[in-house]
């Protein structure tokens, strides 16, 4: 039987850990329960050195006995300085063609810059996805590439036909956790958020009933080179709103849409982000600014472990997730 081989960067070796044990966990289960056992997820070690002018020294272990197997690579474009190493690994992989390749980037990190507004933007989005589609064909097909709730769809097609990419959202697990706290609406910070968002409260979770609220940006009347937030449509009067978006970065904009929710009288505001960015700390303006809840994924793991148990933060785990992208559910 082919093995199944999980490699990671050096950012998600916590994440590869979690998943060999969820892993084994969910064979004991099936085990107990009489079903066909899923195979066994085998981590190996990549060793991540530095030549002394910087440049990524990197040794794959065992890495020719990998090519009658199925090899995941689990991947953190965290900062542009680790793109270089992890996509030298992936080149690598791919060029040693095994069974099968697929990899996980959780977070992919230049999603804000999908599009062009005026001529000199340059779009990093797509620089990155064509990086990424110039590896070799690997296996039976186009190689997978899974995603947690990419910015923008349309980021879809900057990928070359070497990559195939498959997109999941971390949005399904706080669905679970908040549908037993009362009085809940969904709260968005703009339109584009609802667009994106709301298929997660209706067509896939039609048995609850989820009222919402959306929110936009204005320029401030008694300033007008400042925005401020307001409510567009819904009304969170009496509810506990949850303000749902795909990213933090500054947090300015969760912070806002919080504030107007509770000047409209909403009884409580907690918020989610799939990917914590917050650079430069800037979680820690969410520790007072009125939030029950701060939900985040570990998508980003080193904000993940910085905020877990603190103050208002909880972290929510994407390796089920992860589990499942690896065998294809």
């Amino acid at each position: 039987m082919r093995r199944l081989v999980l490699l990671h960067c050096p950012q998600m070796a916590e994440q590869a850990k979690r998943l060999q044990q969820f892993s084994l966990a969910t064979r004991e289960r099936q085990q107990d329960a009489g079903y066909p056992v899923d195979r066994r997820i085998e981590v190996r070690e990549i060793s991540w050195g530095r030549f002394p002018d910087n440049f990524p020294d990197i040794f794959i272990r065992d890495l020719e006995t990998m090519i009658r197997d199925d090899v995941i690579f689990l991947a953190s474009f965290d900062n542009p300085f680790v793109i270089f190493e992890q996509m030298s690994v992936i080149y690598t992989l791919a060029e040693f063609n095994p069974h099968s390749l697929k990899i996980l980037l959780p977070y992919f990190p230049t999603g804000t810059m999908e599009r062009v507004d005026s001529e000199g933007q340059v779009v990093t989005a797509a620089t990155l996805a064509q990086m990424i589609s110039a590896l070799a064909p690997a296996g039976h097909g186009p190689v997978p590439l899974y995603i947690w709730d990419i910015h923008a769809l349309q980021n879809r097609h900057y990928f070359g036909q070497n990559i195939t990419p498959r997109f999941k959202t971390g949005v399904k697990y706080l669905r679970n956790i908040i549908r037993d706290i009362p009085n809940v609406s969904i709260g968005y910070p703009d339109a584009g958020a609802w667009k994106r968002f709301k298929v997660m409260f209706t067509r896939r979770d039609p048995e609850h009933h989820w009222d919402f609220v959306i929110c936009k940006k204005i320029r401030d009347p008694n300033d007008k080179s400042k925005r401020v937030v307001v409510i567009e449509d819904g009304d969170p009067s009496g509810r506990h709103m949850v303000v749902i978006d795909d990213l933090g970065h500054s947090c300015g904009t969760l912070i806002k849409c919080g504030q107007a929710m509770k000047d409209a009288g909403a009884s409580a505001v907690s918020c989610y982000v799939t990917h914590g960015v917050m650079e430069n700390e800037a979680w820690k303006k969410l520790l007072d600014a009125g939030f029950e809840n701060v939900w985040i994924t570990d998508s980003c793991p080193q904000t993940a472990v910085e905020v877990d148990g603190q103050g208002p933060f909880k972290v929510i785990s994407l390796v089920p997730s992860m589990y499942d992208a690896i065998f294809d559910r």
